[in-house]
């Protein structure tokens, strides 16, 4: 027979405690993260989506590894002036009816006029207008695409050099299947207006740029495609670092640059450059 206990003996023989632990045996929360506030003298609104990003150059290309490079991701439908990617710095100040250029002169032919407009939600126009006291960037570098360049066999223009006899088709991007055919134009460039950038080999079957070096100042280039064709007079013939990229940069003229290897001379590369008559 079980003998009943009062419920008194069992609360003297035991002694509870409640206690909260240390604070240290928890785990620290990693759900907040700290808000790091960044200064900015921006004044206007700028595009960040994706009709102002660029898209890099071909994997592997001679101008891959070229910081700032690269290509409009949606050109057709940006309706904003693109994101510059070359040194020139300039900025369209909207004041009263006329724009000025800050960082550097005003180009002939540049206003706000010249940029492409597009009417956003609530019929607001990009760029602003001259009223609303808004400044944006905008680069005075001249840049053209490919889009409609292309001739049935894939070429986009054709150079001539007549004292060096060279007549040779231009195919798109600098890869070594453009250079079996023909010329190579290097994608990071403008296909007309401003630089346009072009290369070749100078040994093999495809000889095409083996005397480019020999080129004197004055000497004619001529560069035609669907858009026309454009006289050039050679302004420098240098050697150069294969690693130098800056014959390429994007420019507010209209010039053309040749860029060839060396013979025996694997790091250097035979640069000419000749600017519109």
């Amino acid at each position: 027979m079980m003998t009943p206990t009062q419920v008194s003996a069992l609360d003297s023989d035991w002694n509870y405690t409640y206690s909260n632990p240390a604070y240290d045996g928890f785990g620290k929360p990693t759900s907040i993260e700290p808000v790091q506030v960044i200064e900015t003298t921006e004044t206007g609104n700028i595009n960040r989506s994706k009709d102002s990003a660029f898209v890099p150059p071909l994997f592997g290309s001679y101008s891959a590894d070229t910081k700032g490079t690269g290509e409009l991701l949606t050109p057709n439908i940006s309706g904003v002036p693109p994101m510059a990617i070359g040194t020139g710095a300039g900025a369209f100040m909207p004041s009263g009816t006329a724009a000025q250029m800050q960082g550097g002169s005003t180009a002939a032919g540049t206003g706000i006029s010249d940029i492409p407009a597009s009417v956003g939600a609530g019929g607001t126009a990009f760029p602003p207008s001259a009223g609303s006291n808004v400044s944006f960037s905008y680069s005075e570098n001249k840049f053209t695409l490919p889009d409609g360049l292309y001739d049935a066999d894939n070429s986009i223009g054709r150079l001539e050099i007549p004292s060096l006899e060279l007549s040779v088709k231009v195919y798109e991007t600098e890869s070594l299947q453009s250079l079996a055919k023909g010329a190579g134009h290097f994608k990071s460039t403008s296909c007309w207006d401003g630089n346009v950038g072009i290369c070749g080999h100078n040994r093999g079957v495809t000889n095409h740029f083996g005397k480019i070096h020999t080129l004197e100042n004055g000497d004619t280039v001529k560069y035609t495609t669907k858009l026309g064709t454009r006289t050039y007079q050679v302004v420098s013939v240098t050697k150069i670092e294969e690693t130098n990229f800056s014959s390429l940069e994007r420019t507010s003229d209209n010039r053309i640059t040749l860029i060839t290897c060396v013979n025996n001379q694997p790091t250097k590369r035979w640069c000419v450059q000749a600017v519109e008559k």
